[in-house]
């Protein structure tokens, strides 16, 4: 139920001891203000009087136009809570596994101007052990050389081919799959694969999930690249499995030389491996910004229809499964299903309604039909049955969407776990939706009643199905075979590391997300209409340009503030000239640059600016342009900026 405004919030005591106040400043000769002095008396009545017109003036305008609304069903949208990978490191090796239940809490820590946030584990984590059984090489694929018996008689072996070319891979079978664990690998490296930078060597690690090779994350390599003794640690995905390679079960690893990036150095020769040993440290699992809530009663019904309940916890977030409210019955617990509406609901459909953002549980009505009988609109639970919440999420909102490494603090005592943390940011917490955007949403809503057939249809739908996402966009699928249809582009939200920048994965919505909105619009399409729900293509943008700062003014500092403000103008999702994100299809000219950078205090200035179209998955740039055409549907994105400043 949308809560309805207070126009004017005084009541009869209120009113009157604002005449009080009045009596005294302008007739202070009346001091008798005691309820048996006869003008106290009258004060009273015109108060009891004001106060029924306050009653009567709270229930127009904005009043009526809110009640309408909600007779019209529209709710609040509820908060949504971010979600995070947090990463729980042992503090040493164990023989056995370990287990990090679902439940789980973590936070981040608690300073002087900031309250914690906490997290609740939603996927129970194993960490389990492996050992490093076998070490092969795979040089001509999908032939596989073992050199687990050289490696334990203390003879190294070449992992790559003499000339390493992309495709050559060291193999590592584990003794255990170690789906999404972290495991520390010990390597001893003669240093004869020269030629590559030991920053930046042209390798990845992956993981065999039984269909394909899946990349792992890398959390450090003190190789250099297999060129020297030192330790790797690699992140597994969950899809990692025991398979046969090479006539050997083991949970594989590889690392595989790549393809090298524009001016990259590659290899000349083969590392030498002499030593490999592994471990698993640590594992990592998804955690909410939320508060699990088991097994509420709600209380007992009285076996009428329309009853209400309310959770003692709300607003309720979304989750992945509907909430589910079991009612005891003389067979044990039955389950009843949330519904939309009970328009298509009859007696014998067990349906209730729940209002997120108050928490309050609603059963179908019964409405007298014009020859006076009763049509109920779902089922009655019966007089005295129990009505408890299997489960639901209460919390969420903006602030758990947390910096990276912002979690710390490891709330339920685990044995043998050392620490927490979270390797990214968290993403997805919005906050819940206030009265006033309701009242801009309402005509909207009257409009479109709940059927996508126009594309601002599809925009507010899709924005309904996910409200945690930044921006959607409705535009024609193409020509020939896909003409006709409908794309529906979402832009997720992000949580930048530095003010304005963004990494190019975030900008990629789940898969969950984006089947989310492709369910709810199909429920609400136009018939024969097809829809393909996807991301926007995005253009990168690299600027290079040369200020002149004026006197007193540090180059580092007026340095930093043009790269921030380069990535904050060019930001797909708050930049552009309107700071609500960069709009679809508008081209870059170098002359906005010159504005951007021109604006900031420091600079006296701009000396030249130069845009370049870049691939942000490649990092390859183009030549310069004066003007950076954008496909119609395709936003911008910021790629390693560049200034230099030049002091007078």
């Amino acid at each position: 139920m949308l809560p309805a405004p207070n126009l004017d919030d005084r009541r009869f005591q209120d009113l009157v001891d604002d005449a009080k106040r009045i009596v005294q400043r302008r007739c202070p000769e009346w001091t008798d203000h005691n309820v048996s002095d006869p003008g106290v008396t009258l004060i009273e009545t015109f108060a009891f009087m004001v106060d029924q017109l306050i009653y009567r003036l709270n229930r127009v305008p904005d009043r009526l136009y809110v009640k309408f609304l909600d007779l019209m069903g529209v709710r609040l949208f509820p908060p949504t809570a971010a979600k995070v990978d947090a990463t729980f490191w042992l503090s040493a090796v164990q023989p056995a596994t370990v287990e990090v239940p679902a439940g789980t809490e973590v936070a981040t820590l608690r300073t002087e101007d900031r309250e914690a946030i906490s997290f609740t584990v939603l996927e129970a984590l194993a960490i389990v052990p492996c050992t490093r059984s076998r070490v092969a090489s795979s040089i001509a694929p999908p032939k596989v050389e073992d050199h687990t018996e050289r490696l334990e008689l203390g003879e190294g072996f070449h992992c790559f081919d003499a000339t390493p070319k992309p495709g050559d891979a060291l193999l590592i079978g584990l003794s255990n799959p170690v789906p999404s664990c972290a495991v520390l690998l010990e390597l001893e490296c003669q240093i004869e694969g020269v030629g590559v930078d030991p920053r930046h060597p042209p390798i990845v690690w992956e993981a065999w999930d039984g269909r394909g090779w899946t990349a792992c994350e890398l959390d450090r390599d003190e190789t250099g690249g297999l060129n020297k003794d030192g330790e790797v640690v690699v992140h597994v995905p969950k899809t990692h499995v025991a398979s046969q390679l090479g006539g050997q079960r083991a949970g594989w690893l590889r690392c595989r030389v790549v393809e090298a990036e524009k001016d990259q150095p590659v290899y000349s020769a083969s590392p030498l491996i002499k030593r490999v040993d592994a471990s698993t440290i640590g594992g990592t699992t998804v955690a909410v910004n939320a508060e699990i809530v088991d097994g509420e009663v709600l209380g007992t019904s009285q076996g009428v229809p329309g009853q209400r309940f309310r959770l003692l916890r709300s607003p309720v977030v979304p989750a992945e499964e509907p909430i589910v409210l079991d009612v005891t019955s003389g067979e044990g617990w039955q389950e009843w299903s949330p519904v939309t509406s009970f328009a298509h609901s009859t007696t014998a459909d067990r349906h209730f309604q729940l209002d997120p953002a108050s928490g309050e549980i609603v059963f179908g009505p019964a409405v007298r039909e014009p020859d006076g009988t009763l049509r109920s609109y779902g089922a009655v639970p019966p007089n005295g049955a129990v009505l408890r919440v299997r489960s639901y999420r209460t919390g969420g909102g903006r602030k758990g969407n947390v910096a990276r490494g912002a979690i710390r603090v490891l709330r339920t005592s685990i044995p043998f776990i050392g620490r927490v943390d979270n390797r990214r940011p968290g993403g997805g917490g919005v906050d819940g939706e206030d009265l006033e955007a309701a009242k801009i949403r309402g005509p909207m809503t009257l409009r479109t009643r709940d059927r996508a057939v126009t594309a601002e249809d599809y925009e507010q739908i899709g924005l309904e199905a996910a409200p945690e996402v930044a921006r959607v966009r409705c535009a024609r699928a193409g020509e020939g075979a896909e003409a006709g249809a409908v794309r529906v582009l979402v832009v997720p939200s992000a949580v930048e590391d530095e003010p304005g920048r963004l990494r190019f994965e975030q900008l990629v919505p789940s898969d969950e997300t984006l089947a989310r909105i492709a369910a709810y619009l199909d429920e609400r399409r136009v018939i024969g209409a097809r829809v393909v729900v996807e991301p926007p293509s995005y253009q990168g943008i690299t600027v290079v340009a040369r200020l002149r700062s004026r006197p007193r003014t540090a180059p580092d500092r007026l340095q930093a503030q043009a790269l921030e403000a380069l990535y904050q103008y060019f930001h797909p999702i708050t930049g552009g000239p309107d700071g609500d994100g960069w709009p679809f299809g508008r081209p870059i000219h170098a002359g906005e640059v010159y504005a951007v950078l021109q604006r900031l205090h420091g600079t006296e200035l701009v000396e030249e600016a130069r845009l370049f179209p870049a691939d942000p998955i490649t990092g390859r740039r183009g030549e310069a342009v004066q003007r950076l055409e954008i496909d119609r549907h395709a936003l911008v994105f910021s790629y390693n900026h560049q200034v230099l400043v030049e002091a007078l």
